[in-house]
């Protein structure tokens, strides 16, 4: 079982440990924008709630999004109250700028948000959280679209969520069902690997963060939850939906392109029974095999319309090439990504002349085929040749999978060496926040939990952005 972790990617999950009196193990942000009439209740209530039912220690904190009103007054008087309560004051818009900022220079292993209204009831939290201080998991939800869920609410806004999150299944496939719900978690050492990878500073922050750490093969745990809308809510629906659809269509387009570095955010589960040594059975092999399965099937089906296609216009010779190129080329691509989990364009071309040289022999075992069967016979039927071609591609596809998974695509080591994540740099997150994001420092299970702050990096967004359309709300 692999309990140790490589260079670059987060440590094993671990139940976090009793901390010391004083220290918070729950950090919650609450991001507002000219609230100076709902924060003092939403923060005392929330305040009374934790004090009376939170076994840890705890920390609020205000983050103030440029506030024009009296908030930052109402933030500080609140702070001076309640030792608990901290501010946190931004002089840009945007509710993923807050959250990254407050939450890349907590100290707490635990950082939650909510919105000011109070939407959600408060008995969620602690259910909440609770996975991700025993590390059961990496980020935690409410979800007001879960079965058990209790939901007060119009149905104009009811239809735009559910609507939303049809969207993100069918575009993103994304597997949880609420992203807009504002009642979220994560545990600090996977928002300090992923947060640098969210390029979002506004609404789509959410929603940009759970996908890509659903892809990178983090654990999410979703909460039903009691929630209550808010009539006085001064989202813009329709200029928050554009934005979330343009966030959509950005965030596929990179995940298409395997621009986004997800496999450095590779966590090692200790605990997953994948992991486990099987005799005589090669680490990979059953989901490796099943995966080129399942694209050998497609790629068989696509040939085969591509050699109707252009056998209509051609010879079967050059039918028979031309269909085998072109669906070499795809199948290549699905099983770098789907069987063999390459992600990002490095090595794509040299996969692809790899997988041009197998093509060359799947040509050579199927030309000769048809060759043979045109020798035997002057006119073939067509239904005939269809067969040849199946069976000929069947020992093809052997061949293709042996040399796939021992040259073109060969496992990984792992024990080697992978460089820490690196990112582009760029003026936006720096001066957001003016902190440096501390990563990971990798250890193995049984080592002290404070060594993941032993070792700092700075860690900036990819893509960052200095203003956003959304910061004009």
């Amino acid at each position: 079982m692999r309990t140790d972790s490589s260079p670059g990617t987060l440590p094993a999950r671990e139940h976090l440990p009793a901390a010391p009196a004083g220290t918070p193990v729950l950090d919650v942000v609450i991001p507002v924008y000219n609230e100076e009439k709902d924060l003092q209740p939403c923060v005392r209530r929330l305040h009374e709630h934790l004090d009376r039912t939170f076994p840890y220690a705890f920390r609020i904190t205000i983050a103030d999004n440029a506030s024009t009103d009296t908030t930052p007054q109402v933030a500080g008087r609140l702070a001076a109250e309640i030792p608990e309560v901290t501010t946190f004051r931004l002089e840009q818009k945007g509710r993923g700028r807050a959250l990254r900022a407050v939450w890349s220079a907590s100290d707490a292993p635990v950082l939650a948000y909510m919105d000011v209204d109070l939407s959600t009831d408060l008995n969620a939290l602690l259910p909440l959280v609770a996975p991700l201080i025993s590390g059961h998991s990496d980020l935690a939800i409410g979800s007001r679209l879960a079965r058990s869920s209790r939901v007060v609410r119009g149905p104009k806004r009811e239809f735009i969520s559910r609507a939303y999150n049809l969207i993100l299944r069918g575009s993103l496939q994304a597997r949880f069902s609420d992203a807009q719900c504002g009642f979220k978690a994560i545990r600090r050492d996977v928002a300090q690997v992923l947060l640098p990878l969210v390029e979002d500073t506004g609404w789509f922050f959410d929603t940009e963060m759970l996908v890509l750490a659903e892809r990178a093969g983090l654990r999410i745990h979703e909460v039903p939850v009691d929630w209550v809308d808010d009539p006085d809510s001064t989202v813009h629906i329709v200029r928050t939906a554009t934005d979330d659809l343009k966030g959509v269509w950005r965030v596929g387009r990179a995940l298409a392109t395997g621009s986004l570095p997800l496999d450095r955010i590779a966590r090692p589960f200790g605990d997953d029974p994948r992991d486990r040594d099987l005799e005589d059975v090669p680490k990979g092999l059953a989901r490796q095999l099943v995966g080129f399965c399942v694209v050998g099937g497609l790629s068989t089906l696509f040939y085969l319309l591509l050699y109707s296609g252009f056998r209509a216009v051609t010879g079967s010779q050059i039918a028979n090439a031309l269909a085998l190129l072109v669906s070499a080329v795809a199948n290549t691509a699905a099983n770098r990504r789907l069987t063999f989990g390459v992600r990002g364009r490095g090595g794509a071309v040299r996969h692809q002349a790899q997988g041009l040289v197998v093509f060359g022999i799947g040509l050579a075992l199927t030309s000769g085929s048809l060759a043979a069967l045109n020798a035997a016979t002057s006119e073939p039927a067509h239904s005939t040749e269809l067969a040849v071609l199946i069976a000929a591609n069947l020992a093809a596809t052997v061949l293709r999978f042996l040399l796939f998974r021992a040259w073109v695509f060969p496992d990984r080591r792992e024990d080697d060496p992978r460089s820490v994540a690196s990112y582009g740099t760029g003026p936006g997150f720096a001066d957001d926040t003016r902190a440096t994001v501390r990563a990971t420092t990798p250890f193995r299970a049984g080592d002290a939990a404070d060594s993941w702050r032993d070792t700092t990096v700075q860690l900036l967004p990819v893509r960052p952005h200095d203003t956003d359309a959304r910061d004009l709300r």
